[in-house]
């Protein structure tokens, strides 16, 4: 659906109305798009340092150099 800058102030909550059932809106200005009203998505909830202690554990080789045969596999 397009509405013209008058149109959107003029009928904003008929337009947002719209949105709410799915409608994408594009305004307009002399017939050219300037904006979309589109469903406020919320973000999604920030991740928590440590959320994920107890989870798993690291191997205590974690920091040691790979087998030369691994090693020489990633680079090829």
């Amino acid at each position: 659906m397009e509405a013209s800058v008058h149109e959107a102030k003029t009928h904003l909550s008929r337009l947002l109305e719209n949105v709410l059932l799915g409608e994408e809106v594009i305004i307009t200005r002399s017939g050219r798009p300037v904006a979309r009203l589109v469903p406020f998505e919320p973000r999604a909830a920030k991740r928590k340092i440590g959320s994920a202690a107890g989870l798993f554990r690291v191997p205590d080789d974690f920091n040691e150099p790979l087998p030369r045969e691994l090693e020489e596999a990633f680079w090829q």
